[in-house]
This record gives C-alpha cells, structure tokens and sequence, in this order.
C-alpha cells in the first residue's frame, strides 16, 4: 500500500456527539478554523454525555404515541469525579471554582455537567448544535467525495404521531465523538449469558444506587472506580458481606478505602444457575443474588460504515469489523493516526478515541491539532502507509506489554493494558499530548500560551490525584451521616 494523497480540507464539517470531547472539539473547529459550516448532533435532550444523568421516562397509564429510545448515561446517584478542576478546564475557558470543600476538592456530577453546560450555551443558541438528533449511520462515499449521513430528528416527534423525521445529509468531513460510555464491555466467563438473560446480573453502566437491595447478596466484578464506589455503596445495605471479585492489584488511579464489609475474592470462572450436587465442593461463595459488572467500555461506533480496504468486496462495512474486541490489542477503532485521522480516508476523525486520565484537555488538544490539520496547517504523511505506521506500531507495542506482563503475572489472560489506553508511563498520554501540542504551537504560536502543558509539574500533580482522591474518600466517611 503506497497510494499517496493530496492533503483534505473540509468545508462543511459534522460533529457526533455532544460529550466533553464533542463539545471542545465544536468551539475549537469553530473558533480557531475557517470552515463554511460546523455543526453538532447529539441524540439526547441535552449535552454533557455521561455527565449529563437525566431522569428516566416511566410509562405512566396516559395515551403517548412518543417511542424515543432512551441513552442512560452510566454516571450514578453521588458520583464524585477524580479529576482536578485544573484538568478539566479547556483552553481559555477555565472551570469555575467549586464550592467550599476544601476536603472534597473534586467536583461533582453537577458541577462538572454545569460547567459544559455552560460551555455549550453559545453554541445552542447560534444553532451550532442540534439537540434530540440521532445519527443511524455515516457512509463513506468513493473518491473521498465526502459522507453520507442518515440521521433521525425525535425533536418534533410529538407532532409526527411520534416517529422521528428522518433525513440524510452529506458532509465534507465528520468527527466522531462518540465516547465509550455507551457500549459495556461483557467478560467472556462461562455461564454469564445464562445469569443475565435471568435478570441476575447487570453492568455498571446500569448501576443507579443501592436502593432496591437491602439485604441482598451481591457479587461485584472488578476493582476500577466505577466497581469500588457500586461495592461501598451496597455495603451498608446489603447482605455482608459484598464480594468484589479481583483479577489484579487495585492500580494507584483507582483508589478506595478497606472496608470490613467488602470480601474481595478471585476471578469468576464460571457461574451456575443452579449447581448440581456434585459441583459445590468447588465453589468459593453461593445463593448470590445479583452480579454487578465494572468490566469497563469498548469503543462502540459501529454505525460508521467505510469502503472496504481491500476493494475486494462491493458495498460498505462498519470500521469494528476490522477489530477483535476479545483481544485487548485490537480492542481500539482501527486505523488512526494519531489516535485522531482515519487513514484511509482523512476527512474522518475521532476524538475521545482513547482512554485518558485526563480527557478533557487531551480531547482539547486533539482537536486542535484536528482543525490545523483539516487546514493545512499541521502536517500529516500524505502516505498511506506511513499514516498506517502508527497503528501498527501501536499494536506492536501494546503486543509487547501484554507479552511482559504475562510473564511477570504468570497469567496469560492478563488484561491490564490495551491499544486504547495510553497509560502514564514511557510513550503515554503527557507525550502523546505534548507531541501534538508542539505541532499546534509551530503552526499558531498564539496557541502557546493557552493550551495546557504535560511538563512536570502538571505530571506531578496528575499522580497526586490518586492519594488526594484517597484521603477525600476518608474524609467523606469519616464525616457521613
């Protein structure tokens, strides 16, 4: 593969998603472009993504015609962020001073969604972004011509006997910005298919506070954040104790406090619906009555529908069919450089495609570096293969890690890194976002002084996060009623 290709400039550019990642890339497109029209779709009522947790619509007896599918955000009653203001403040819009908790110096799931909310507001009002808009499918269209996009208006359902006006729309460049909080990432354990189709397990994404199961038995996968808080949450209620079930070690950037009311146990490796006689004997805890999974994400735009790259077949195929989520070295949207452009055709782009510690400002950075870019005015290989290169060295990479981590573990189905996340360390996210940072401020300059830094003093201050968060939780229970 050698095709070269000219440099894409967009005119008129569509934005999917109206998260954080979303949002900074619309005000960055728009304000620090040139671009004949921007626009955002988000297919909720509202922006703010996961931090956005909107009330769910119960059927009530009344006559409605309205079908609108509902996206729950995965965030929960009492979520507290673990991320400092200062590394959620973009670029020249710095995050309002929080409240006065000196001992809880993290916002809050409000807070953090009034603060995009606010950020959004000029763009509502100008029309730059459409609300209650879904979009069903992007479709690549030949000769890099642009892509077709379908998309569902629910706005005016109400008055269209409640079906969505539906249209299609042709942009010159689309960014996808389609985090991962949408799509649950379910182990591969034997018999959990059966647990779940009986309505005894559900994910994190689905948790919504411990009402309901007081007195129950309760298993919890995983030791991220969204595991330890669901586990703390049901201790005082549930029946003790809580298992939580641990792969690993906690890592630093999950921190939680012990609790004598939390049993943490091995992996799962099969659950049964009703064990026969024979197999209790090999059984650690029984008669559980819900599992809760924090099993993480997976990137989900499977609605992005591209030319095949071998040209071996006629018609369009999702872009994740060309990954393996199963393995956490393809678990990534394929083909970007940068984490950012699709190779093979640059006027795509996504952004959020990465886990970050800190997703706010890198989602900043990427898309400023995306707007330069589409202008021409940060490089790019115009080589398809040297564009390929990054990826590939990244799965290479990550390859790599897993191997060493194996042997160390002596566990093969070690899990701990993968192609998405580009960790702390060697090669990770403060290189990965200083790189693209020195690319902005060689074609704007302007740009130094108001785009964060990843030097080592605001390194310093990302670890100490994880012991602040720590002694935050302390403080919190120390003093809880």
């Amino acid at each position: 593969m050698s095709e070269d290709s000219a440099v894409i400039r967009p005119r008129k550019i569509l934005v999917v998603g109206g998260g954080a990642a979303g949002l900074v890339t619309l005000r960055n497109l728009v304000e620090r472009g040139q671009f004949e029209k921007v626009v955002l779709v988000e297919r909720r009522d509202d922006v703010g993504g996961v931090w956005y947790q909107d009330e769910p619509i119960i059927p009530s007896n009344t006559t409605s015609t309205i079908n609108k599918p509902q996206w729950p955000s995965p965030a929960y009653p009492g979520l507290v962020g673990n991320v400092l203001p200062r590394f959620l403040s973009f670029s020249e819009n710095p995050f309002p001073k929080t409240p006065n908790h000196p001992h809880q110096p993290f916002p809050s799931l409000a807070e953090t969604y009034q603060y995009l909310r606010a950020f959004a507001e000029p763009y509502i009002e100008k029309g730059q972004i459409r609300l209650n808009t879904e979009v069903m499918r992007v479709e690549e269209l030949p000769q890099k011509k642009g892509w077709k996009v379908h998309v569902r208006d629910w706005s005016e359902c109400e008055n269209n006997e409640g079906v969505p006006l539906e249209a299609e729309e042709i942009w010159d460049g689309v960014a996808i910005c389609a985090g991962y909080y949408d799509k649950p990432n379910w182990p591969d354990t034997e018999g959990l298919d059966v647990v779940r189709k009986k309505g005894l397990a559900l994910h994190a994404k689905w948790w919504n506070g411990p009402d309901g199961y007081e007195g129950k038995r309760a298993l919890v996968i995983g030791n991220a954040n969204s595991s330890n808080d669901i586990a703390s949450q049901l201790a005082p209620v549930a029946q003790c104790p809580v298992y939580r079930s641990v792969r690993r070690p906690t890592a630093p950037w999950f921190p939680s406090l012990p609790d004598s009311r939390i049993q943490s146990v091995g992996p799962v490796r099969k659950y049964i619906l009703q064990p026969a006689d024979e197999d209790k004997t090999d059984r650690k805890f029984k008669d559980i009555d819900v599992v809760i999974l924090g099993t993480g994400y997976c990137p989900h735009p499977e609605f992005v529908h591209v030319l095949p790259i071998d040209n071996a077949s006629s018609g369009h195929v999702s872009i994740m069919s060309y990954t393996d989520p199963v393995q956490p070295q393809t678990r990534r949207v394929p083909f970007l450089y940068r984490h950012i452009l699709y190779s093979y055709n640059e006027s795509l782009a996504f952004i959020g495609a990465i886990l970050a510690m800190t997703p706010f400002i890198v989602a900043d950075v990427a898309s400023t570096w995306l707007t330069l870019s589409w202008l021409g005015e940060t490089p790019y290989p115009t080589s398809l293969d040297s564009r390929l290169a990054f990826d590939r060295a990244r799965i290479a990479k990550v390859e790599k890690m897993l191997e060493a981590e194996a042997e160390a573990s002596k566990d093969s189905n070690s899990e701990s890194v993968e192609a998405s996340f580009l960790g702390t360390g060697e090669g990770g996210e403060a290189e990965y976002a200083n790189d693209l940072r020195r690319d902005i401020v060689q074609a704007r300059p302007e740009l130094d002084k108001v785009l964060p830094v990843w030097g080592d003093d605001a390194i310093a201050a990302m670890v100490e996060m994880f012991p602040t968060k720590y002694e935050a939780l302390k403080w919190s229970q120390m003093h809880s009623v």
